[in-house]
């Protein structure tokens, strides 16, 4: 990640021209948005449970994405559920997380607040189904990170599935249900669940700069309201395109790859993979090399994006070594 920042500033000074060219051509933006404009590096964090099983279930890999274990598996609410009493990040570090990220150059960092398992990173009173229940820690990870955020003054952002939830009756399921446990209204599921969530992250823990929508699964217009009556209370922070319901939010997310051309007309970052998954594998080693995360970063900085690069820590509490080396 260092040398990726060192490539960062040359890349700004070289392609200065042509970015502002293109903040020309998207014409007045709104001021929340001149932070992340300039920022250019930012740093994704997938963390949650799916680190215990970290892609294998019942002794066997699992194919693709380690955060997606539950449903590509189909494991049953109950026995993906004893997997938090075994998360236990003890040498979870928050404050040398973000020393870390801002000696690389990151300027913003995102962090799974809630994933498509439903389990939330943080002290959430309208489940069980949290860290600080459901695990061992029994501490609130998220409020140590977002304080040494503000303190080290790097931006923080919060990543929430607000549709798909696969251990709450009525939550979305990408494929569909497997478990009948989790059938239900999916309308009560977000009045219930979903919607105060956003607001407890939102309220909790001071300025929070991004929220993070992913997978809008079955949204609706009438459902994307739900949400959008609850971040209108916050008009510094910034949303992304993936809340559904017809919502655009202020940024593009293409992942894993660069656009060709960028986003005329609008702001993007391009979110990125060290290996082949978001959540920690124990037996994926197939890391990128510098050169071609450099390149990668080049290439989105040179057509007027972000570069979000991704870190999966495990299940207590480290980043793997060739994430941070």
């Amino acid at each position: 990640m260092k040398k990726l920042f060192n490539v960062l500033l040359i890349t700004i000074s070289t392609y200065g021209a042509l970015m502002a060219q293109s903040n020309k051509q998207t014409g007045a933006d709104s001021s929340k948005m001149a932070w992340w404009k300039d920022a250019k590096f930012g740093m994704f964090i997938h963390w949650g449970v799916y680190s215990v099983p970290a892609g294998v279930y019942n002794g066997k890999e699992v194919p693709g994405i380690g955060e997606w274990i539950m449903n590509t598996a189909k494991i049953p609410m109950a026995d993906y559920q004893k997997f938090a009493q075994q998360f236990n990040p003890v040498k979870y570090d928050p404050e040398a997380w973000v020393r870390m990220a801002k000696n690389a150059g990151v300027k913003y960092i995102i962090i799974t607040a809630k994933h498509h398992d439903g389990f939330a990173m943080f002290d959430s009173k309208v489940t069980d189904w949290d860290i600080t229940s459901a695990t061992p820690y029994g501490k609130d990870v998220l409020k140590p990170l977002i304080a040494a955020c503000h303190e080290q003054g790097i931006r923080i952002g919060l990543y929430y599935s607000q549709a798909q939830d696969w251990n709450h009756p009525g939550g979305a399921a990408s494929g569909g249900h497997w478990d009948k446990g989790q059938d239900g209204d999916m309308d009560a599921y977000l009045d219930k669940v979903a919607v105060p969530q956003v607001r407890e992250i939102l309220h909790n823990y001071g300025d929070i700069d991004i929220l993070w929508w992913d997978t809008p699964q079955n949204m609706t217009p009438a459902r994307a309201e739900k949400f959008i009556s609850v971040i209108k209370q916050y008009p510094n922070l910034i949303t992304n395109n993936r809340l559904g319901g017809g919502e655009n939010g202020d940024t593009e997310t293409p992942e894993q790859f660069v656009p060709p051309t960028g986003f005329p007309g609008r702001n993007w970052e391009t979110c990125m993979t060290m290996n082949d998954t978001w959540g920690y594998k124990s037996n994926d080693q197939n890391w990128k090399s510098t050169t071609v995360l450099i390149r990668n970063l080049v290439d989105a900085v040179s057509k007027g994006g972000n570069f979000l690069l991704n870190v999966g820590p495990t299940s207590l509490g480290e980043i793997p070594q060739p994430s941070s080396k």
